[in-house]
């Protein structure tokens, strides 16, 4: 299962979500995204756990939860959804 999870502090790295999540279960992955210009984190990051009970608990346990001074947002991952313009917008 991906999990989403918002308001990350900057301060946080792959490896703290990593260990925040192992709490929980087995994590396949956990990256934190970064602006590429910037270098920076982009306040966000997702996990990924295969056992979905895991997961589950995770997200139950550790939304509204704090780490390094930010309130998590965790839930479930949504796929992302294609625009179809073609980058161009609509006139």
């Amino acid at each position: 299962m991906n999990i989403y999870v918002g308001n990350l502090s900057t301060e946080v790295n792959q490896e703290d979500l990593q260990l925040t999540f192992e709490a929980f279960g087995q994590v396949s992955s956990a990256k934190v995204i970064m602006d590429k210009y910037s270098g920076r984190s982009k306040g966000f990051g997702f996990v990924e756990m295969p056992v979905g009970s895991e997961a589950q608990s995770a997200m139950n346990s550790l939304n509204g939860k704090e780490l390094k001074g930010q309130t998590l947002n965790v839930n479930e991952a949504r796929p992302q959804k294609k625009s179809g313009k073609g980058g161009y917008g609509r006139y």
